[in-house]
């Protein structure tokens, strides 16, 4: 078993930190103004905004992806591999859906581990062969292993509601000498920080989604291939065929959205430049240095998922 306490860590600590900035911009609110009721009205907001989300997640996802649920009839290989994997997770099977866009990709989501739904878009069943596909399958099994899709689902809600309370004592038009702007002021600032706390736990999912993998089944050198290979699809698919599905894109394996970038850093890993990252390559990370740009370090800040170089380097730990 793979140690990935260090990702609990920093992922727990995350939505601590989350929270009792909400938690922080509330109960000042409510000191320096005295508006009791306000600090009722914004819990039952906020817990309201969350069970809202909590309902309509799922939906949303199968209505912006167009997925279309499969029987074992209908995809026998693809029952086979998750109904393996799901047994190595220790969960029960999740449902198997398909999506019709050709950009290759895979997700997971639900409200719990048993509502969990895995899906494929037909774009990646085209392009991966078996292994690789077995171990994307096993990234998006152990997101539902970890039910972080409930994790991310709360803690996406609490930037919005600082956004509220920013909004509520910025143009309320009774500033209480001075102490409603100010709310509203550091409302806003947490709102930036939040959604930066809420960038950095979807990029710290991905790690533990991909160590979770290789835990049940998955190889390191397959999932890096086919994330190189998911990269490059992206990268060549329309822009306005990424365009439509860049609201769901966090529930993806990469940043659909960087692929073109992507291409550029990964092309040094691909040393004998036939579309794949073989065992060999991926160990030679080892003792390789790679070259990350300081502007490409900083735009991570702002991704929801981990620079690929780096996270490529990290499945090479493994290898």
């Amino acid at each position: 078993m793979l140690r990935t306490w260090k990702l609990k860590l920093r992922l727990s600590l995350a939505v601590m930190l989350l929270f009792g900035l909400i938690f922080a911009i509330v109960i000042l609110a409510a000191t320096l103004l005295g508006y009791g009721g306000n600090y009722t009205l914004f819990v039952i907001l906020g817990l309201g905004i969350i069970f809202i989300q909590y309902l309509i997640g799922p939906s949303m996802v199968e209505k912006a992806m167009g997925v279309k649920y499969v029987t074992e009839q209908q995809a026998p290989e693809l029952h086979q591999m998750v109904s393996e994997l799901a047994m190595n997770a220790g969960i029960s099977k999740p449902k198997i859906g398909v999506s019709e866009t050709n950009i290759p990709n895979a997700f997971a989501f639900g409200r719990t581990k048993k509502d969990g739904r895995v899906c494929v878009t037909r774009g990646i069943l085209n392009t991966l062969n078996k292994d690789e596909l077995k171990a994307v399958l096993g990234h998006e099994l152990s997101h539902i292993k970890h039910n972080d899709m409930a994790v991310t689902t709360l803690v996406s809600a609490v930037p919005l509601i600082c956004y509220y309370i920013a909004l509520s004592f910025l143009f309320s038009g009774d500033s209480r000498n001075g102490g409603g702007i100010l709310i509203g002021v550091l409302a806003i600032a947490a709102y930036f920080l939040g959604q930066l706390i809420v960038l950095f736990i979807s990029r710290t999912r991905e790690y533990y989604a991909d160590l979770g993998s290789i835990e049940i089944g998955g190889k390191p050198d397959k999932l890096a291939s086919a994330l190189y290979k998911l990269v490059y699809g992206a990268a060549k698919s329309p822009k306005e065929e990424v365009k439509d599905i860049q609201g769901v894109k966090a529930f993806f394996l990469n940043d659909i959205s960087n692929a073109r970038d992507d291409i550029e850093q990964l092309s040094q890993l691909d040393l004998n430049r036939d579309g794949e990252i073989s065992e060999i390559e991926l160990a030679q990370l080892k003792s390789k240095n790679v070259n990350i740009k300081t502007s490409d370090k900083v735009m991570e800040l702002f991704s929801t998922h981990p620079n690929m170089l780096k996270r490529i380097e990290r499945l090479a730990e493994y290898s």
